[in-house]
């Protein structure tokens, strides 16, 4: 038996920083998650290995927009048994350089799977066999979250995929099919696309990403529409059906003309969205309250209606992004460690790294627009940016969500190669309380694409260098 003060539950980016910063405050801490390191679904099977093969797509990608610039080169080879062990090279290198992490700050960490015995104590079933109980003060549940697979789209069959499954990189099908049109469907559909599938993406709704502004989403759906085969907007799946010449797929709606109203692909990704994981063994013998959705109910210093845990991450809500839980997680240890601090972010930026990338923090404009708030929209095209044309990638955009009468920034948008980069200021804008003279009279170096943040903020007050806007 092992009796400690902290025991988290879920080594993902959320549950390791929660650890981490524990051991770092000097309390006896136990991590505890089914993979041999730290590092969860993120760094394992999504955000990580998403973005090493998105690094690949994107070098195929420039390699053959070069001729545009009187460079050929051959077509792209695709090695996938070196392209595998890339993307498990960083995978590898990442988690174990976690795994010492938490060995240099004398973390307990413990291969298997937890279930509570009580609001102080817990049972580990370890992978190696055997059991282990810890006693603890204080639990934090960071076992975050699952794909989505209605009923409908569950199909026992190897090639109907889901994220994990896509990206194991199978085999390169020359025709593929990606259900849903949210950042997970994106991102992997444009590496399928650049290695080389004919890629078709249905979409119930009657857009792609949702959650961003439309102005943002329309650049990338123009580049979409010319990489992929075919985007399917206000369509929806009715059946699919594995047969031996493929998966079929029948569709409805107003998207699919007649003709194409059944398909057959060579494989199907299904990338709905994803669930809360809050399905830990014994949670049933705590307070732990689970909202309709099946998320874990918690208060601003993520506590939980039962006074020793807490719980953090995809588990607690949307937006279900990594460094959202890896914050949360430090908000759980200095509450833990006697600290009066609360989880009160004025800005989670979001980041869709397709090609281009968009990515928005604060205010959007759908979201003033829905609460009926006044504000103010300065927009700074890339075209009119030096260091976007030198990339020869003109067809970005920035954005400002301004209070009009205080000139705060309230929200940020980009779209355009690097936007995940950029957003950062966006956000410390935001986070700061600065207004639009604050990054006016931020000198910004030339050129790059941050300069399009300064010239947003000039835009505002009708005085961008580079865009002229004629007195009314």
């Amino acid at each position: 038996m092992i009796s400690i003060q902290v025991v988290v539950i879920g080594g993902g980016p959320g549950g390791y920083a929660a650890a981490f910063l524990a051991a770092d405050l000097g309390l006896t801490t136990v991590l505890v998650d089914a993979e041999p390191n730290p590092g969860g679904v993120c760094v394992y099977r999504g955000c990580i290995p998403s973005k090493a093969l998105l690094h690949v797509a994107k070098l195929i990608a420039e390699s053959r927009h070069a001729k545009a610039w009187g460079i050929e080169f051959g077509e792209p080879k695709v090695d996938l048994d070196k392209l595998r062990a890339f993307k498990d090279g960083v995978v590898k290198r990442l988690t174990s350089g976690t795994g010492q992490l938490a060995k240099a700050r004398k973390v307990t960490f413990i291969q298997g799977v937890a279930s509570l015995v009580d609001p102080r104590s817990l049972t580990i079933k370890k992978t190696a066999g055997g059991e282990e109980t810890v006693q603890f003060e204080h639990a934090i549940i960071a076992t975050g979250s699952v794909p989505a697979i209605p009923p409908m789209l569950r199909v026992d069959d190897p090639r109907v995929m889901d994220s994990t499954g896509a990206l194991d990189l199978p085999d390169v099908p020359k025709t593929l099919l990606v259900v849903g049109g949210g950042y997970i469907g994106l991102e992997l559909g444009s590496v399928y696309a650049q290695l080389g599938s004919a890629v078709t993406v249905v979409e119930m709704t009657g857009g792609l990403l949702l959650g961003a502004d439309r102005d943002l989403v329309d650049i990338l759906a123009k580049r979409i529409n010319s990489t992929m085969k075919s985007v399917l907007l206000n369509t929806r799946v009715t059946q699919i059906t594995a047969e031996e010449a493929g998966i079929r797929v029948v569709f409805e709606g107003a998207g699919v003309t007649e003709d194409a109203r059944e398909q057959v692909f060579d494989r199907v990704l299904v990338s709905v969205g994803r669930r809360p994981n809050a399905s830990v063994p014994g949670l049933g013998k705590t307070k732990v309250q689970l909202t309709e959705r099946g998320f874990i109910v918690v208060d601003e210093q993520m506590r939980t209606a039962e006074p020793s845990i807490f719980a953090i991450g995809d588990v607690v809500g949307e937006p279900m992004l990594a460094h959202k839980a890896s914050h949360e997680g430090r908000v759980a240890v200095e509450v833990i460690a006697g600290e009066n601090v609360a989880f009160r972010s004025r800005a989670i930026p979001a980041v869709v790294f397709t090609d281009p990338e968009i990515a928005w923090a604060g205010l959007t404009e759908a979201q003033a627009q829905a609460e009926g708030r006044t504000v103010s929209i300065a927009r700074f095209p890339w075209g009119a940016s030096g260091r976007a044309v030198t990339l020869d990638r003109s067809d970005g955009m920035t954005k400002l969500v301004i209070d009009p009468s205080t000139e705060r920034i309230l929200g940020v948008g980009l779209v355009g190669p690097g936007a995940g980069e950029l957003i950062a200021e966006g956000a410390l804008a935001i986070e700061m309380g600065a207004n639009a003279t604050d990054l006016r009279l931020t000198i910004h170096p030339h050129p790059t694409l941050t300069e399009t943040v300064m010239e947003s903020a000039e835009v505002f007050f009708g005085q961008a260098t580079h865009v002229y806007r004629p007195k009314r």
